[in-house]
């Protein structure tokens, strides 16, 4: 069985015990999430939301909460003395899907 779900923006397909990488959700390492926002429902047959599939849930267990690698932004325009350099490193929460209920 398997499921497209959507958070931060984005839609992921998971099945029972995937980990996944999502934006910074704001729970604890070690705590259950549930996502509620299920578009797409797949097994022997297909449930497909309007927009959500009414019912269904992803239960996933946070793993941890982390940093992505140094992204390094640099700008200049040659010949005007002008050079600016900013660096950003990107939030992420890892989870393991537990359980996909229809």
């Amino acid at each position: 069985m398997y499921a497209i779900i959507e958070t931060g923006g984005k839609q992921l397909k998971v099945e029972a015990g995937d980990t996944i990488f999502v934006e910074k959700l704001d729970v604890e390492a070690g705590e259950t999430y549930t996502f509620d926002k299920v578009l797409l429902v797949g097994d022997d047959t297909v449930k497909i939301g309007n927009p959500y599939v009414a019912g269904a849930t992803v239960t996933a267990t946070v793993e941890k909460q982390g940093k992505e690698k140094k992204v390094t932004i640099f700008k200049y325009e040659p010949k005007k003395h002008y050079h600016k350099k900013q660096g950003h490193r990107q939030p992420y929460t890892k989870l393991t899907v537990k359980e996909i209920l229809a």
